[in-house]
Protein backbone atom coordinates (compact mmCIF):
# COMPACT_ATOMS: atom_id res chain seq x y z
CA UNK A 1 0.00 0.00 0.00
CA UNK A 2 2.91 2.40 0.74
CA UNK A 3 4.32 1.66 -1.91
CA UNK A 4 1.58 2.59 -4.17
CA UNK A 5 0.82 5.52 -2.66
CA UNK A 6 4.48 6.53 -2.93
CA UNK A 7 4.15 5.78 -6.83
CA UNK A 8 0.71 7.99 -6.91
CA UNK A 9 2.35 10.61 -5.76
CA UNK A 10 5.61 10.24 -7.70
CA UNK A 11 3.50 10.24 -10.78
CA UNK A 12 1.12 13.02 -9.75
CA UNK A 13 4.02 15.17 -9.24
CA UNK A 14 5.32 14.14 -12.41
CA UNK A 15 1.98 15.34 -14.35
CA UNK A 16 1.55 18.13 -12.48
CA UNK A 17 5.34 19.11 -13.28
CA UNK A 18 4.60 18.75 -17.02
CA UNK A 19 1.25 20.67 -16.88
CA UNK A 20 2.22 23.67 -14.57
CA UNK A 21 1.60 27.12 -15.36
CA UNK A 22 3.47 29.26 -13.59
CA UNK A 23 6.77 32.23 -13.54
CA UNK A 24 9.17 31.99 -15.92
CA UNK A 25 12.36 29.81 -14.78
CA UNK A 26 15.84 28.79 -16.65
CA UNK A 27 15.43 26.86 -19.18
CA UNK A 28 17.65 23.48 -19.65
CA UNK A 29 19.29 21.51 -22.66
CA UNK A 30 17.22 19.53 -24.77
CA UNK A 31 16.32 16.49 -23.30
CA UNK A 32 16.68 12.99 -25.27
CA UNK A 33 14.75 12.79 -28.52
CA UNK A 34 13.02 9.81 -26.92
CA UNK A 35 11.61 12.34 -24.09
CA UNK A 36 9.77 15.08 -26.05
CA UNK A 37 7.12 12.55 -27.93
CA UNK A 38 5.56 11.27 -24.89
CA UNK A 39 5.21 14.58 -23.46
CA UNK A 40 3.27 15.37 -26.21
CA UNK A 41 1.20 12.30 -26.09
CA UNK A 42 0.36 13.16 -22.42
CA UNK A 43 -0.47 16.23 -23.16
CA UNK A 44 -2.76 15.77 -26.22
CA UNK A 45 -4.54 12.87 -23.65
CA UNK A 46 -5.25 15.77 -21.00
CA UNK A 47 -6.12 18.40 -23.46
CA UNK A 48 -8.53 15.66 -25.05
CA UNK A 49 -9.57 14.31 -21.38
CA UNK A 50 -8.29 10.93 -22.72
CA UNK A 51 -7.58 8.91 -19.95
CA UNK A 52 -7.23 5.55 -21.50
CA UNK A 53 -4.55 7.34 -24.25
CA UNK A 54 -2.99 8.75 -20.79
CA UNK A 55 -2.24 5.72 -19.04
CA UNK A 56 -1.67 3.52 -22.43
CA UNK A 57 1.81 3.69 -22.27
CA UNK A 58 2.34 3.05 -18.40
CA UNK A 59 3.06 -0.20 -16.02
CA UNK A 60 0.40 -1.26 -14.09
CA UNK A 61 1.19 0.34 -11.27
CA UNK A 62 0.78 3.77 -13.01
CA UNK A 63 -2.58 2.85 -14.17
CA UNK A 64 -3.55 2.15 -10.95
CA UNK A 65 -2.24 4.79 -9.44
CA UNK A 66 -3.69 7.39 -11.85
CA UNK A 67 -7.25 6.66 -11.37
CA UNK A 68 -9.69 7.85 -14.04
CA UNK A 69 -10.97 10.65 -11.02
CA UNK A 70 -7.69 12.07 -10.75
CA UNK A 71 -6.81 12.50 -13.87
CA UNK A 72 -10.31 13.92 -14.66
CA UNK A 73 -9.41 16.60 -11.50
CA UNK A 74 -6.22 17.77 -13.52
CA UNK A 75 -8.06 17.44 -16.70
CA UNK A 76 -10.76 20.40 -15.62
CA UNK A 77 -7.64 22.51 -13.88
CA UNK A 78 -5.73 22.34 -16.91
CA UNK A 79 -7.12 22.46 -20.22
CA UNK A 80 -8.88 25.48 -20.09
CA UNK A 81 -6.00 27.43 -19.99
CA UNK A 82 -3.95 24.55 -22.40
CA UNK A 83 -6.59 25.63 -24.91
CA UNK A 84 -5.30 29.39 -24.87
CA UNK A 85 -2.17 27.71 -26.17
CA UNK A 86 1.20 27.12 -24.87
CA UNK A 87 4.87 26.67 -25.50
CA UNK A 88 6.98 23.58 -23.94
CA UNK A 89 10.17 24.79 -21.85
CA UNK A 90 12.26 21.58 -21.25
CA UNK A 91 13.65 22.42 -17.59
CA UNK A 92 15.73 19.36 -16.65
CA UNK A 93 15.88 15.84 -15.96
CA UNK A 94 15.88 13.92 -12.36
CA UNK A 95 16.19 10.97 -10.66
CA UNK A 96 13.34 10.52 -8.62
CA UNK A 97 12.77 6.90 -6.47
CA UNK A 98 15.11 4.96 -9.53
CA UNK A 99 13.00 6.75 -12.21
CA UNK A 100 13.93 9.71 -14.50
CA UNK A 101 11.71 12.14 -14.15
CA UNK A 102 11.78 15.09 -17.00
CA UNK A 103 10.60 18.54 -15.97
CA UNK A 104 8.60 20.87 -17.76
CA UNK A 105 6.99 24.44 -18.25
CA UNK A 106 4.12 25.40 -20.50
CA UNK A 107 3.58 29.15 -20.93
Amino acid sequence: MIKTKQLVNTVMGLTCACLVLSASAAMAANPDEQVRPVLDKLLKAVEANDYTSFVADGTDAFKTGITKQMFESVCKQMVPRMKKGYTCFYLGDLKQQGCSVYLWKLV
